[in-house]
């Protein structure tokens, strides 16, 4: 299963990313325009009430960070915010990917889905403008930007190779 993260702009507070995990829960990484950050776990019940949010620092939030193989490629991206109705999302390679070990150009993103892949996220680091024969591993997150129809698709077609 892919996992997403959600990039949602709230006029002047910031940014929030969100993932829902397999459970239904939300947790999001609010980035307030201060540069201040909060960390919240959403009811599963009630999307909009947030339980014990945590403010945290620059240093915790990179730790936090590190802990979680994530990586600043996001905060780099923020500036790309959803205009126009494009998006711009990251999915994470699954080990049961029909992908795993196949070139990038396996998958035919643009092709199918009008969605660009940008960057590949990869054990801490950053592959900026993936060419076709980068090989996509287990735990990759693909930063793509694209509407919202295709990179519905493109997570389809990551998950489980179909349209």
């Amino acid at each position: 299963m892919a996992v997403r993260i959600e990039q949602v702009d709230l006029p002047g507070i910031g940014v929030r990313h969100d993932v829902l995990t397999e459970t239904g829960r939300r947790v999001s990484v609010l980035t307030h325009r201060s540069g201040e950050r909060t960390l919240a776990v959403f009811e599963v019940d009630d999307p909009d009430s947030c339980r014990d949010p945590v403010t945290l620092t620059d240093d915790e939030a990179e730790a936090l960070a590190e802990l979680l193989g994530a990586s600043v490629m996001l905060g780099q991206l923020s500036a790309l915010r959803e205009a126009a109705g494009v998006y711009t999302e990251q999915i994470v390679i699954a080990a049961d990917s029909p992908f795993v070990d196949r070139r990038l150009g396996d998958t035919r993103a643009r092709t199918r889905t009008g969605a660009s892949i940008v960057a590949l996220l990869r054990d801490g680091s950053v592959v900026p403008s993936p060419g076709p024969e980068t090989r996509l591993q287990a735990g990759d997150n693909v930063v793509a930007v694209g509407t919202r129809t295709g990179l519905d698709s493109l997570t389809r077609i990551i998950a489980d190779g179909a349209n």
